[in-house]
């Protein structure tokens, strides 16, 4: 078998935004970033030595390459597919997230699982590039027929695993296959006028793959089939009962709130930002933000988790925003993740890169074991010790999803436009890149984040940028700012980017103290289940009490006490070495009998306790016990 060449002959970028001509930001690659953060290398780590080879052994163990060898003829004997319709999907991911690892580091392990990958599908791959191994081993005569079947949803995550892997590496046999697929899409799907077949498939995922393939390969018809995609949508094709479950109940342009299945949601939303970078239609911008305000406003859990339902894993109704049976599956919030990123691009707005930061920190990495090895499907707010996590599921979109936001998140961290840096995430890095105006620029960051607020920027090439740092919207005041020691002149307002423009000097050093300030935040009076509780907030972390530091008691009979600024901080090297928090309050225990009784009749007896509360995103890695995030503050 070949091995992979990383000879790189394009920069490493996750989503190219560099010649769209609607985008403000352009992204900065991922080998111009050294990340050299503790709590992001151990993640990294753990992700590269532990996670991507366990995914890739129950990849193997569950039969998904298997169903590869069997539509190619390498593997004799049983004919049949294994697993969900849609488990092409999890190699994809899983490619994608192996990608982005071999973009800054070789790893010959590594490059063998992704050989082996790669060698099977195409192998695979029919004649007219079609490649769908549940439609060939099983419903071979019926090709998109049934929209919910996801074929295109799998061509999706074919694309843009082809796209990484071509980026990371310079290797083309994995976006050869992605272009013959692609091209049998274009070539089959379209208006009735065109003498093509009207088509919307059940999930969006596949104009989101079929933009970056444009991106990556110039193909225009690539951008104008994810077009298609886009305006054929809301008027039935998806032929669904219930169309807002997959947003084909009205055109995008006329939707005026989140609904139906999250992931898609957000997979759709993300996808037409992409367009509008590209094509610059303001409508569909002004319905991107209109979304975005609902989605934030009344549709969001504390955590930055969406997805208030079991049922069909969708958004509920305002205000629908349960604890105990939040669904927030772990792939809808790295879907917010990929929205907000393309928002920020779009407009630069700091209030993206805010929900982005709070969605990463607490959505999306409470969906990950802090050996690497273990997954929550579900993200709830409240549980009684039953939800635990898994290594994996039968439907398992959520582990290589995880898997490739970790290996990509130092894409996320920097930023450039014309003559400017945009620093969005504190972490300590280096970045070395050229910015478009061909400005040269190497500087590096200092933090403990998000443990400790101090964050240093030194300058290592001298030269006239501006340097734009997002000051988080979640700083109850405007940190201090200085440059060399000196305060800086600049007016320096929470929730926005500070702009420095200087000739700027080697060795030049801009600090900021971020105060990282305990917060108890309550809920809109709408959310029932919330009326006289509170949420404690830490910097970008939302915390949560686990029985297990509390065993003298039901969590759900404590009552705050005091305010925020009676907190006190608990530094620790339990669970990976947290920050914990210690609150006071009081066990409220009522003496109850039966499940209702007459208000007059209510007695409690009170006493005085002190509880430990960790982030949220730790939770489930010690023994199983009751958790909850929302703790009274009234009797």
């Amino acid at each position: 078998m070949s091995q992979v060449v990383s000879t790189k002959p394009k920069p490493a970028i996750v989503v190219d935004t560099s010649k769209s001509p609607y985008a403000l930001l352009h992204p900065v690659a991922l080998n111009d970033v050294r990340l050299k953060d503790e709590f992001w290398l151990k993640r990294q780590k753990f992700n590269r030595e532990v996670t991507l080879p366990s995914q890739f052994d129950s990849i193997e163990a569950t039969g998904g390459l298997d169903n590869f060898r069997r539509v190619s003829g390498r593997k004799e004997g049983e004919s049949s597919f294994y697993g969900f319709y849609f488990n092409d999907t999890d190699i994809y991911k899983w490619l994608e997230a192996a990608s982005y690892i071999l973009a800054t580091e070789r790893d010959p392990e590594l490059e063998r699982m992704m050989d082996i990958c790669i060698t099977e599908l195409a192998a695979a791959q029919r004649d007219d590039g079609y490649l769908d191994t549940f439609y060939e081993l099983e419903r071979h005569d019926e090709r998109f027929t049934n929209p919910d079947m996801h074929e295109l949803y799998c061509a999706g995550h074919l694309f843009q695993a082809a796209v990484a892997h071509y980026r990371a590496t310079g290797e083309d046999r994995l976006i050869n296959v992605a272009r013959r697929f692609a091209d049998f899409i274009c070539n089959t799907f379209g208006t009735r006028e065109s003498g093509k077949r009207p088509w919307v498939d059940g999930h969006e995922e596949v104009k989101l793959g079929l933009i970056e393939m444009y991106r990556a390969t110039g193909e225009q018809r690539y951008l104008d089939q994810a077009q298609y995609f886009v305006e054929a949508r809301g008027y039935g094709l998806a032929r669904r009962k219930d169309p807002e479950y997959c947003q084909d109940h009205k055109p995008f342009k006329e939707m005026d709130a989140m609904v139906g299945h999250a992931v898609r949601a957000v997979y759709y939303t993300s996808a037409v930002a992409d367009l509008y970078a590209e094509r610059g239609d303001e409508d569909y911008k002004e319905t991107l933000e209109h979304l975005w305000k609902n989605m934030t406003e009344k549709r969001m859990y504390v955590t930055g988790g969406i997805g208030a339902r079991y049922d069909f894993e969708a958004f509920g109704k305002d205000y629908e925003l349960t604890s105990e049976r939040a669904y927030t599956e772990t792939c809808a919030a790295i879907g917010s993740v990929m929205w907000n990123w393309r928002m920020l691009a779009l407009e630069g707005e700091a209030k993206y890169t805010d929900l982005l930061e709070w969605t990463i920190y607490n959505a999306i990495l409470s969906g990950w074991s802090l050996d690497g090895r273990g997954y929550f499907y579900q993200n709830p707010l409240a549980d009684d010790g039953t939800h635990r996590r898994q290594t994996w599921f039968y439907c398992a979109c959520c582990p290589p999803n995880i898997s490739r936001l970790v290996a990509s998140f130092a894409s996320y961290i920097y930023s450039v436009s014309d003559n400017t840096v945009w620093l969005h995430l504190f972490a300590d890095s280096q970045l070395d890149t050229t910015l478009p105006s061909g400005q040269k620029i190497k500087l590096s960051q200092q933090s403990n984040y998000p443990w400790e607020g101090k964050i240093g920027i030194t300058i290592e090439s001298a030269g006239e940028f501006s340097l734009k740092v997002r000051i988080p919207g979640w700083c109850d005041r405007a940190p201090d700012v200085t440059i060399n020691g000196q305060a800086v002149s600049e007016t320096v307002k929470t929730g926005s980017y500070l702009e420095l423009s200087r000739n700027w000097q080697a060795g030049d050093s801009v600090e900021l103290d971020l105060p990282l300030e305990i917060k108890f935040l309550e809920a809109h009076p709408y959310v029932l289940e919330l009326k006289d509780q509170i949420a404690v907030t830490r910097g970008p972390l939302v915390y949560c009490l686990e029985e297990v530091d509390n065993k003298s008691f039901d969590l759900r009979d404590f009552v705050v006490s005091g305010t925020a600024k009676d907190v006190r901080l608990e530094p620790s090297d339990d669970l990976g070495g947290v920050t914990k928090l210690k609150l006071e309050g009081e066990v409220h225990k009522k003496a109850f009998e039966g499940l209702y009784r007459p208000v007059e009749e209510a007695k409690y007896s009170a006493s005085k306790v002190s509880v430990t509360a960790i982030p949220y995103y730790v939770w489930a890695n010690r023994e199983p016990g009751r958790m909850q995030v929302w703790m009274k503050n009234k009797i």
